[in-house]
């Protein structure tokens, strides 16, 4: 089961208490991102201690498919379940704040 986030509640998150990672590539993520560590989808898996497992984790990729199968992945090979999927990804973000 993946959880979800909307760019709605992300933005009312207290980031004090998140982790926020990236895990489009490199050159995504320097075109762009939100405040967060860039691990790419390739190497999350092999970065699990990178992870925080106390605070809430959002991550996000473009347009939130990619990020959706690692959220369900990491949920299924690590058990964590404070991972959750940033619904629509950057695009909502860059979408949230046109409006």
């Amino acid at each position: 089961m993946t959880q979800e986030i909307s760019i709605k509640d992300f933005l009312k998150t207290d980031k004090n208490n998140l982790q926020v990672i990236d895990i489009r590539e490199q050159y995504e993520h320097e075109n762009g991102s939100l405040d967060s560590i860039n691990i790419p989808m390739d190497e999350i898996l092999k970065s699990i201690a990178s992870i925080d497992h106390e605070k809430k984790v959002i991550i996000y990729c473009q347009t939130g498919r990619r990020a959706a199968a690692v959220t369900f992945m990491l949920h299924k090979q690590y058990g964590l379940k404070n991972i959750f999927n940033l619904a629509g990804g950057y695009s909502a973000y860059l979408d949230s704040q046109i409006k």
